[in-house]
This record gives C-alpha cells, structure tokens and sequence, in this order.
C-alpha cells in the first residue's frame, strides 16, 4: 500500500467522522426538517404574493427613500426617459419581475435540492436555509413591495430577513465540519447575532445599527468579515481534512469569483459606461450583471457540500488563474501595440489611424498566444502546483533516458527511482519475466 492510497484513507475517514457530527437521526431529524420547513415555505409565500406588487410599484414613480429602495424602482424623470427609448413601464417591470423570479429559483432551487439530499445534515441545512432566505427576503424585492402595501407585514419580514442574515454568517463560521474553530470564534457569532438583531428595533431607536456612528458600523463589519476569514484559513491550515479542504477551495472559488467580477464590472462601468451608474437612466439595467454574479456563490456551496466532482476545483483553479492572467496581458499588449503603432504611423505619414494598424496588432496577439500561454501555465505550476510541476519534470527527463539507455539493469533502476520520487511509495517492487520464465525483483 502506498502512501497516496494511505492518505485517501485517513482523509476520507475524516471526512465520514466529521459528517458523523452533524448527522441527524431520530426525533432530531423530524424536528429540524419541521422547523425549516415552517420557516422556509412562509418566506417563500411572501415573496411569491409579493410579485403583483412589485409588478405594480415599478410602473409607479418612486418618491423618497422608502420606495426608491425597491430594486428597479425609477423616479418620473426615470420613467420618462425609458419611454423616449420605446420602453414601455409595463414592458420595463414585466422584465426586471420575470429577471428576479429566475434568480430567485435558482438561488431557491439548489437550496431545496440541498434539503432533499442532504437533510439528514444539519450543516446542509443551515446551508440550504441561507440559500431560501437570503434571496427572499433580500430588502428590495417582492417581499418589501408587498410590506409597503400591507403595512403589518414589516416586522415578520423583517424577522425572516434577520434570520437569513443569521444563517450566513453562521454558516461560513461553522462550514465544512459544523464546529467553530477555533473555539473562541463563538464571540465573533455573538456579535453578528447583536448586529442583525440591532436592525430589528425602530430606526429612531439608539439600538438601531443605523444610528451608530459609521466608523463604528464600519468596523464591525470589517471584524466580522476577518474573523471568518482568520477561521476559514486557520481551519485549512490545521483541521481539515483533504475532502474538507476541497469543499473550502470550491466555497473560496465562488466568493472570489463574485468579488471579482463586481470590480471588474464596476471598473467597467465607472471607466467606459458611466451613464449606468447614473441616477434613473434606463442604462441601469446593465447593472442587473451583478446579481447573475451571485449565482456563482450558490453553486459553488451546492457542489461542495453535495461533494460533486469536488477534485475539479483544482484544475479549474489552475485554469482560472492561467486565462485571467493571459488575457489581461493580451489585452493590455493589445492596447499597446494598437496606441504605439498609430501613434508611430501617425508622426511618419501624417495621417489618421488606418485599418491595418488593427490587422497587424490582431495578428501579433494570436502569435503571442499560445507561447505565452505555455510561459504562464508553467509559471503557475512552479508557483502553486509545485508537486505537479515535479513530477512533470521528472517524467519528461526519464523519457528522455529511454531514447539513450540500452542496460536493463540501469534502466529498471531508473524507473523505480521515477516512481518513487513520483508517486512517493511506501515500498516500490519491479518484476520483470527473463527469457527462461524466471522472474527477477528490483527493490
């Protein structure tokens, strides 16, 4: 047995006990699967007798900061300027209400696949809770649209937005072993708990968060937003097993990705597009890539928790990395080569930009890239795939030893040492069949 096939073992004995800590089984079972479903199905009723009313309100002026905060919501001016584009509001709220109910099933529908495979798993459905309750009751969509009409409707609304809030900081706390780790962790829970329940009291109300100072709002969050950070890390670093390490990289994978592509987005928009963040122009819609974003996050918690093909993450994170970069140094070579050459024609003949100058810098680029490709896929596999790389190496050099070495003895020594240095086994045995039948061993 090899050290590799010893290490899968214990990682996946690891992996069996710490699902054995959050299994449920008996009157706990029952229990847990009442209660989120007692909470899940009100919140998903709200929200889904909530669209007529948000169908409504964004065809209504917003005025003031309560119904401008629906998503979507535009001002008279605003209003006024989609129908000088031939958008009609019942056509502009007809999209943005189909848009959310697509989000929201998706958001929704990974949650109850979650419950349905997993809910035996109380850290599964902590996870499918967050998932229902984040996108339905997330200020701003139908479920606010129906608290504006139906005034008694504010505070359990607001419970349930509480509770979501609740869930996702628990859950990235305790996630992927249902413990806190470390121990002390628990403080940092307490205080989200204090937060979110700050925002239940009237907003004139000193224990309303909003009427702390901002530097102190501020700070909380960025408290809460390092400690788990800090315990996911330490968490990696010193109690996970390899399949749990695996269901953290596919969680990191997806908030980085959210995170990185709202600045990219937002980059984009502040540089090249700026009418897209401007105040009710009918260009906002382009701001709706933010939440097709955030799917990322949802599907990245499913696959980890329902542990599908969780060892993909790291080719796609090799992937990832080797593309990203490639394409900001085509790009940035792009605009280089395109700006200098013009800029060198134009000092030459006198005259404006031509066509070529477009040709010439598209045809450099596609002959940069597949060798900058390789560049960056070993430079990335020497800096992070550091065992990959090795062994690639080590295979390559004893290929070549193959084309050059006519002596069994020395060539039969030479891949036992490639596998050992490979595979890294805890003992290595090569047979090989004489001419008479008779076996020798290498060891």
């Amino acid at each position: 047995m090899n050290r590799y096939n010893t290490e899968q073992k214990s990682g996946s004995h690891s992996a069996v006990s710490s699902t054995a800590n959050t299994r449920l089984s008996g009157p706990w079972l029952i229990i847990a699967r009442a209660v989120w479903l007692a909470l899940i199905i009100p919140s998903l009723g709200l929200f889904v007798a909530g669209l007529p009313a948000y169908y409504q309100q964004l065809q209504t002026p917003c005025v003031g900061p309560v119904t401008c905060n629906i998503a979507g919501a535009l001002t008279a001016r605003g209003l006024q300027a989609l129908l000088a584009l031939g958008i009609s509001a019942s056509g502009y709220a007809a999209f943005y209400t189909i848009f959310w109910v697509i989000v929201a099933a998706l958001w929704c529908g990974i949650g109850f696949l979650l419950f349905w495979r997993r809910s035996d798993d109380w850290l599964a459905l902590l996870a499918a809770f967050f998932l229902v309750m984040f996108v339905t009751t997330f200020p701003g969509l139908p479920t606010s649209a129906l608290a504006l009409i139906y005034p008694a409707l504010d505070l359990p609304t607001t419970l349930m937005s509480a509770l979501g809030q609740v869930s996702i900081g628990a859950f990235f706390l305790l996630f992927p072993s249902g413990r806190l780790v470390p121990r002390w962790m628990g403080v940092f829970l307490l205080l989200l708990i204090l937060q979110t329940v700050s925002s239940l009291f009237p907003l004139t109300s000193p224990f309303n968060a909003n009427t702390w100072p901002g530097w102190l709002t501020a700070l909380l969050d960025v408290v809460s937003y390092a400690a788990i950070i800090f315990s996911q890390v330490y968490r990696y670093k010193r109690e996970s097993s390899p399949v749990q390490r695996q269901q953290t990289k596919w969680v990191v994978f997806g908030i980085i990705s959210v995170a990185a592509g709202f600045i990219v987005f937002g980059l984009l928009f502040v540089g090249l597009f700026p009418e897209v963040n401007q105040p009710d122009s009918p260009y906002a819609l382009l701001q709706n890539v933010y939440p097709l974003l955030t799917l990322l996050l949802p599907l990245s918690i499913g696959i980890a928790i329902l542990r599908f093909r969780l060892y993909d993450i790291d080719i796609l994170i090799n992937r990832t990395l080797v593309y990203a970069l490639l394409t900001g140094i085509l790009a940035t070579l792009y605009v280089c080569l395109t700006v200098g050459l013009e800029s060198l024609i134009g000092l030459l003949t006198r005259q404006a930009s031509q066509p070529v100058i477009i040709v010439i810098s598209t045809l450099a680029i596609a002959a940069l890239f597949q060798p900058l490709r390789r560049r960056i896929q070993n430079l990335i596999d020497r800096r992070f795939y550091r065992r990959k790389y090795d062994a690639a190496r080590t295979l390559a050099a004893f290929s070549a030893t193959l084309r050059d070495e006519v002596d069994l003895h020395q060539l039969s020594e030479h891949l036992v040492a490639v596998v050992e240095e490979t595979m890294q086994p805890t003992h290595t045995s090569l047979w090989l069949r004489s001419p008479h039948n008779a076996s020798s061993t290498f060891n």
